[in-house]
């Protein structure tokens, strides 16, 4: 019988929040803000929790704290944008994840043809409709029909470990990931 190292937790019901973040945050991912309004008022939070789903129809699934008025925003709007930042928009960043500001105040607000604001100078900002949601613990999951993309070339936000990061490109060719 092999023992569990030290740094593991036994099973269920003992992880703890803060070893599961830990242990979640050995997982690199990018920085997105997802934003929408509900009215003319303008939302936005920052995620990392977002992956693409399906090509066909064009899906994104995005994690947005339950409760939050960005959340509640995107889910009565029945819209919402997925600005994917740059290296040089860690302070947007940083903005868009204090909770209970106006996330907005001094940004000029520019709207994607979908009528939801979009982040000027993010590399991608990806123009949903909301296709489903659920709540799964502390976090509704939605579910995005992509409706427009647009993107530019620059370097993308990584997160790791609680710390923005680098992504840095190998030079290798392309993984080819459609077979």
């Amino acid at each position: 019988m092999t023992s569990m190292p030290p740094d593991c937790t036994p099973g269920p019901g003992s992880v703890d929040a803060v070893a599961m973040r830990t242990a979640m945050g050995r997982f690199a991912t990018g920085v997105a803000v997802v934003t929408t309004t509900d009215g003319d008022v303008p939302h936005g939070m920052t995620v990392n929790s977002l992956t693409s789903v399906s090509l066909s129809p064009p899906l994104v699934l995005v994690c947005l704290t339950t409760g939050a008025r960005t959340t509640e925003a995107v889910v009565t709007a029945g819209r919402f944008a997925v600005n994917v930042l740059s290296t040089r928009q860690e302070q947007l960043a940083l903005r868009f994840a204090r909770r209970g500001e106006d996330h907005f105040s001094g940004l000029p607000v520019k709207t994607g043809s979908h009528a939801v604001p979009v982040i000027p100078d993010a590399l991608v900002h990806l123009e949903c409709s909301v296709h489903h949601t659920l709540t799964a613990g502390d976090h509704d999951v939605v579910l995005g029909e992509v409706l427009k993309v647009c993107s530019r070339d620059g370097a993308p936000l990584g997160f790791l470990g609680g710390r923005f990061s680098d992504v840095v490109d190998r030079g290798h060719e392309p993984v080819p990931w459609f077979f």
